[in-house]
């Protein structure tokens, strides 16, 4: 977390609220604690808090009640609520008045640390503002004033405030959940709820369960009635990202989500309406997937009622020296240094270099230079060493696994890196595509298949670690 969430908790149960408070304490997450659920009420309409934790049994005011008026007062707190087996029906009621989700008794802590993560980032999207053109103040901004970006700019303006879907294009990295949070903060659904799921990153199998929830015994492991994102989103908005990669089953239930406005979740019957605005991205292209029957077209036209379209930076790099600037101050004093400074020299070669990656290579190399810099002006030698990090994952995941951590862990503990947990999933990920790419001789369906992916995913993956093999062997098998 970037800043110290906060967390309301609102239970009558000592036992309880006492070792939540120091699980949650133990996180990293501020907290406090109201016994009665009209105090709870009180509290968290007249302090800030990110999240709210409530029984659904609470004396002085009932956790469904307290839920219908809370989110009336704060449309944009995320509300948690705990309640026991018997009155699942009753909390599936309190997602209906604008509960966040809710944790059945007797539930496992790495459980709700789980769903508290969501409903904490869920509320930033919501909360924290999208500065267009000038970062400002804000944590989150579009940054650029080069003809692309202000052309951008005037597209976020007129599509804002229509009621119409969106389709977000860009290459990875060039910021898509950004345009998304700016189009939804200044839409007419700006105090209704933001829901944001990436696609690609859940797996196939559990995408349409996340998407448009499930029934008891729907499938194996699924031992509670669940909402889906889609309720969670209802009267508000939702982002699907990498919208590309979902299979053409799932493609099926969301145009028909789209079409008729109504959903069934997973295994049930009920028919459930839900009003919801969708923003899709994707850098993928979707009209060759058509093309080749891995994306319907009727779906395509649903979502691309209108296009925006994200230059790459390799295609503005007017705007780079203003994107380092805005780094500099966004993480300077996050690692120790206030007042943080670039050499002309370092700048012209940020200028000069490629950026496959984008803006958020961009801004990961700026945050590991800072590193390097240790509090000095950073210099054009920590900014190629910062690239070559960057560059030499593929390398490191072919050591020892183990020697490859504990050299990882040891240099966190120095102060010198804070991203380990990113650093060894993508340099595991990029051998695994590499070596499955090299074992099918370059056929990527082949390859795709070994892993359980799609073919687009396949693709995208490829091309986002910088491996181009022979299209001759590209064929379906």
């Amino acid at each position: 977390m970037s800043a110290t969430a906060k967390i309301l908790l609102i239970d009558d149960d000592a036992g309880i609220t006492d070792t939540l408070r120091r699980v949650l304490a133990d996180e990293g997450y501020d907290v406090a604690v109201e016994k009665r659920g009209d105090d709870g009420l009180a509290r968290a309409a007249k302090d800030s808090f990110n999240t709210v934790i409530t029984d659904l049994k609470l004396p002085g005011l009932n956790g469904l009640e307290l839920v219908r008026q809370l989110h009336t007062v704060r449309p944009r707190l995320p509300i948690i609520l705990i309640t026991a087996f018997g009155t699942t029906q009753t909390a599936i009621e309190a997602t209906k008045f604008g509960a966040y989700d809710y944790l059945l008794k007797p539930f496992e802590i790495p459980q709700l640390l789980d769903l508290i993560r969501r409903a904490v980032d869920s509320n930033r999207l919501m909360s924290e503002p999208v500065t267009l053109g000038e970062p400002g103040v804000a944590r989150d901004a579009i940054v650029g004033q080069s003809a692309a970006m202000q052309s951008l700019y005037k597209e976020i303006g007129r599509v804002a405030g229509k009621p119409v879907n969106v389709l977000i294009r860009g290459e990875t990295g060039t910021g898509k959940e950004l345009i998304a949070r700016a189009i939804y903060q200044h839409s007419e659904r700006a105090n209704a709820p933001f829901v944001a799921i990436n696609c690609a990153a859940i797996p196939e199998t559990l995408l349409e369960s996340e998407l448009f929830g499930h029934e008891r015994g729907a499938f194996t492991g699924a031992t509670a009635q669940r909402i889906g994102r889609f309720e969670q989103a209802n009267h508000g908005t939702i982002f699907l990202d990498e919208i590309g990669d979902i299979t053409l089953g799932t493609q099926v239930k969301l145009l028909r989500v789209l079409q008729e406005k109504t959903l069934q979740r997973l295994g049930g019957r009920e028919t459930i309406s839900v009003d919801v605005r969708v923003l899709a991205a994707t850098h993928h292209d979707l009209e060759t997937a058509i093309r080749q029957k891995l994306f319907r077209e009727d779906l395509y036209y649903r979502l691309n009622v209108v296009e925006l379209a994200l230059p790459a930076l390799r295609q503005r790099k007017e705007d780079i020296p203003e994107l380092v600037r805005y780094f500099l101050r966004k993480y300077g004093a996050e690692l120790g240094s206030p007042h943080p400074s670039i050499h002309t020299e370092a700048l012209k070669f940020l200028q000069s270099h490629s950026w496959p990656g984008n803006v958020r290579e961009l801004e990961n190399v700026v945050r590991k230079a800072l590193l390097l810099a240790q509090g000095y002006t950073i210099n054009a030698d920590q900014v190629r060493a910062a690239l070559n990090k960057d560059t030499d994952l593929a390398g490191s995941a072919r050591r020892p696994l183990g020697e490859y951590v504990d050299d990882l862990l040891a240099a966190a503990q120095r102060g010198e890196l804070t991203d380990v947990h990113a650093r060894v999933l993508e340099s595991v990920e990029r051998e695994l595509f590499r070596r499955a790419i090299e074992l099918a001789r370059g056929n990527q369906a082949k390859a795709a298949r070994w892993l359980g992916i799609s073919r687009i995913t396949m693709k995208a993956k490829l091309l986002q670690f910088g491996f181009h093999p022979g299209t001759e062997n590209d064929q379906g098998v």
